[in-house]
Order: structure tokens, then C-alpha cells, then sequence
């Protein structure tokens, strides 16, 4: 049997969620959290190991909650990414509460995942079809003639959108195969009368097509691309432009520059499931109802595990 990793991003703070530990809110009828779903559907997939990234301070309350569960079932490791975890010669402000983004999340499973794995954040809910996608992927012999051959859910732009405020996606070039050509990490895309669009700092509206690709952060990657974000971290981190209190080292950044350079290829995959997740406070109500009804049309068994 192939080992294939589900990867989860639970280190961050939620500043626009508004109190508590939004990766941690019970929003399943008997109290599931998200991350209890996408695990259900992954292994459900194929996949057999379970990397947490969290914060250290959470972990007693993070296993008490989820993880002793999962342990119980599949092969389970933690990472944990720390706001004080830099390279030599580097050291983090004072000033700077969050930790450095997605891109230093996956750098903290080095030595940790060895196998190809799948990457995902813990608020969200991708359905099921991203999984099988993905996984499949991974197991299967790549002939791209690229360094590094990943792929990538693309979510319809349309299906990704909160009704309370704006949320950050990457938004896609594919070509004709159907590899994405480029990735833009685009801030306060919203929803509109034509589908979706960017709310620009003067308020207004730059309409963008709804049908477009975006990503999730629902990665499938290999594990020298480890190594990779250890080096791209150090440039990052030179940057003389870095803004050193908000800066983040982002995965969609990372992987659009290894674009560029002609050193990978990522395969679009399509995804029609709809998103849901809690980027904001007021998201539960909705997240909770959309929980209920999968339940109710048997998607899901009356519990998960």
C-alpha cells in the first residue's frame, strides 16, 4: 500500500473569527469539527497518515478534541509551527503576533513527511471529491519530464464565497491541458450580482469571471518540495521590502514561482463541491445548518467515526 499524507494547517489565528479557536469549534450535530470531516473523507479516499500542524501551547486541547480520536484509527504526527522558528541569522519582531504563513506551516513537517502528501487548512470544508482527485494523483506514475510534478483542487470561483465579507484565494491561469500557468493570492474577493468580485481599498468593485479557477490551499506535493520551501524561507526572509510585521511566506507564492522558472508542473484538477468554512464569526451559524443537512441526506452516517 502507497503512504499518501493528509496535511493539516491548524497553527493559525483567526483574527477576522472574533474569539475561541475557530479550528476547534464544535460545528457538526454531535459536535464534529471540520477538520473531523475532511479526515472522514480523506481516509474514506485512500489516505492512511495524519500530520497535524499546530501551535504548541494548543496541543493538550487539540488531542483532547480531536487528535487522540484520529489516533485511534489512522497513523497520526504532529508539526508545530512556531512564530519563533527562523533561520539562522534571522529573528522575529517583537511587534509580530502571527505566525510567517502557509509556506513556514508545511516547512515545519520536515523530517516528518517523507511520502507525497495532500495539503489542506483545518476551517475548511472541501467535500469529497477534491480528495479522490488528489490521492489518485499522488499514487499514479507522473510523466511530466518537470522537477517537481504536483497538482492542485481547482474550486469554481463562485463556489467559494463567504456571505459575510470578503475571503482570500488563489486565483488561477490554466491552459488548454488543463496545468495552471499562474497563481495570484487575491485579497477580499466577494460575492456579487454577477458572481464575484475584488472589493478594491476605495470600496469599489473589480468583477472577476465566476467560473474561474481558484485554490484552497488543496495541494498535492511531493516531500523534496520540503526542502524547497527551506531555501525559498531564507529569500523571503532578505527581501528588503518585506513588510517583517504582516509579511507571510505563502504555498500559492512558492508553488507560482517554481512556475516561473520552468521547474514544475501542477495539474488542475476540477472540483464542483461547494465551500464552506469560518472565516468570520457569523460563519458558524451557516456552517452548522450546511452540516445538518449532509447528515440528514446521508452523506455523512449519524456520526462520523
Amino acid at each position: 500500500m502507497n503512504k499518501t499524507s493528509l496535511v493539516i494547517m491548524a497553527a493559525g489565528i483567526g483574527s477576522r473569527f472574533g474569539g475561541g479557536i475557530k479550528q476547534l469549534e464544535p460545528l457538526g450535530p454531535n459536535g464534529e469539527v471540520i477538520m473531523e470531516y475532511s479526515i472522514h473523507d480523506a481516509l474514506e479516499a485512500g489516505f492512511n497518515k495524519v500530520v497535524f500542524i499546530i501551535r504548541k501551547e494548543m496541543e493538550d486541547y487539540f488531542k483532547e478534541v480531536v487528535g487522540n480520536k484520529i489516533s485511534d484509527i489512522c497513523e497520526v504526527a504532529y508539526a508545530y509551527q512556531n512564530i519563533e522558528d527562523l533561520p539562522a541569522g534571522f529573528t522575529n519582531p517583537a511587534e509580530r503576533k502571527k505566525p510567517w504563513g502557509t509556506g513556514q506551516a508545511i516547512l515545519a513537517c520536515k523530517g516528518i513527511v517523507n511520502e507525497p502528501f495532500m495539503v489542506i487548512n483545518a476551517d475548511d470544508y472541501y467535500g469529497k471529491e477534491g480528495y479522490k482527485k488528489v490521492h489518485d494523483f499522488l499514487v499514479n506514475e507522473q510523466k511530466n519530464d518537470k522537477e517537481f510534478n504536483f497538482c492542485m483542487a481547482g474550486f469554481i470561483a463562485k463556489n467559494t464565497l463567504s456571505d459575510n465579507g470578503g475571503v482570500t484565494r488563489g486565483v488561477c491561469q490554466v491552459d488548454d491541458n488543463n496545468y495552471l500557468s499562474d497563481i495570484v493570492e487575491t485579497s477580499n474577493i466577494v460575492k456579487t450580482a454577477k458572481g464575484a468580485g475584488v472589493q478594491q481599498d476605495d470600496g469599489s468593485i473589480k468583477e472577476i469571471d465566476p467560473n474561474t479557477y481558484v485554490s484552497m490551499n488543496m495541494w498535492g506535493l511531493s516531500a523534496s518540495f520540503i526542502d524547497v520551501l527551506e531555501g525559498g524561507f531564507i529569500e523571503f526572509l532578505k527581501d528588503p521590502n518585506l513588510n517583517t510585521l504582516k509579511g507571510e511566506y505563502l504555498l500559492p507564492s512558492v508553488i507560482g514561482d517554481l512556475l516561473k522558472k520552468g521547474r514544475a508542473s501542477v495539474k488542475v484538477l476540477e472540483t464542483n463541491d461547494k465551500w464552506f468554512g469560518v472565516t468570520y464569526g457569523e460563519d458558524k451559524y451557516s456552517v452548522k445548518e450546511e452540516f445538518k443537512k449532509l447528515h440528514e441526506n446521508g452523506v455523512y452516517a449519524k456520526t462520523l467515526y
